[in-house]
């Protein structure tokens, strides 16, 4: 049974309010902490602008993505950036997709990653407060595409700021070369951080040859992602209906229950992502990042079910109620 916080003041939509509940996992060979986060934890790590803040202070965000078959997925991720906060959001995808991503946003700086390299982008240039940055890896990516790997692998090991690797990106990771390179990462202070649902990794365990869990508990659930990102050296986000956020060599795991079946539509990942990489990209920790996307994720899907109802909500929908999400947490 878990172990939920008090409640301090009125429940809002997929929040819970107090201080994180702490448990063991409740197995022999599970050493992890299961902690569940609540609005004491989470609400605090919003990036609220300062006054003199400029779109290259708020947060640079590039996201690679979207392949000919896919092309919404970057361009939800994107938007998502967008609103929640990011201050300059660059797209590069396929040549196919040029068109509709110009077409998604008026703000958005769009590229073809034809010749596209993170270089180029400056993206090997470390961070600092004047310039934070983040990239965004695998969103409508298409796993099957020879050209996949070799940018995948690029951004691994060229990129100084922090990576979110998603969708069809998590191939090109969960390989022997993917692998290594996250981990040289880790070893020279970088930060990447994996959004797998369960099919992913699945596929990241396959690769270790390990085992994935089978409707597991969560001792269960908390004991995979703590390996998944000891053997990856990257912060997991292991998503659900409970998502599990595991950092490497910590031996805990933050437990968000506020999943909702509004999410369970085509899109809501990728939205996902975009909002955890533009939190990465105004410079929170990779635990921060991806813990406080989780919740405002959650809890705009929620907004957005109160008014379509869970049948009615689609991604795009998520993306719309993001603010309302925002102002929620920034008043618990």
């Amino acid at each position: 049974m878990r172990e939920v916080a008090a409640q301090a003041s009125p429940r809002l939509p997929g929040m819970q309010t107090g201080t994180a509940g702490r448990k063991r996992a409740e197995s022999e060979d599970v050493m992890g902490v299961i902690n569940e986060l609540g609005a004491k934890e989470l609400a605090p790590r919003l990036p609220w602008p300062a006054r003199d803040a400029n779109k290259y202070t708020r947060g640079r965000l590039v996201a690679v993505g979207g392949a000919c078959s896919y092309p919404g997925a970057i361009c939800m991720a994107a938007c998502a950036a967008l609103r929640t906060g990011a201050g300059y959001v660059e797209v590069v995808c396929a040549p196919e997709t040029v068109s509709v991503a110009r077409q998604a946003a008026l703000d958005l700086v769009v590229r073809c990653w034809d010749g596209w390299s993170p270089a180029a982008a400056t993206l090997d240039v470390p961070p600092d407060a004047h310039h934070p940055r983040a990239c965004l890896v695998g969103s409508g990516m298409d796993a099957a595409d020879a050209a996949t790997d070799g940018l995948v692998y690029a951004i691994l090991e060229c990129c100084a700021c922090p990576v979110i690797v998603d969708g069809g990106a998590i191939a090109a990771l969960a390989t022997e070369q993917g692998r290594a390179l996250a981990r040289q990462r880790h070893e020279r202070g970088r930060v990447t951080i994996v959004t797998p649902h369960a099919g992913e990794a699945a596929r990241m365990a396959d690769s270790l040859c390990a085992g994935a869990p089978c409707d597991g508990g969560d001792a269960e659930m908390a004991d995979f992602a703590l390996r998944l990102a000891d053997a990856y050296a990257a912060t997991v986000a292991l998503k659900g209906p409970d998502t599990f956020v595991a950092d490497p060599g910590s031996g805990e795991v933050a437990l968000m229950g506020f999943g909702t079946a509004a999410l369970a539509k085509a899109g809501t990942g990728d939205v996902l992502a975009g909002m955890m990489g533009a939190l990465a990209a105004q410079g929170l920790s990779a635990h921060d990042a991806a813990t406080l996307a989780v919740a405002l994720h959650a809890t705009a899907a929620r907004c957005a079910a109160e008014d379509l109802t869970e049948i009615g909500v689609r991604a795009p929908d998520v993306i719309a109620c993001i603010p309302r999400a925002i102002r929620q947490w920034g008043a618990a």
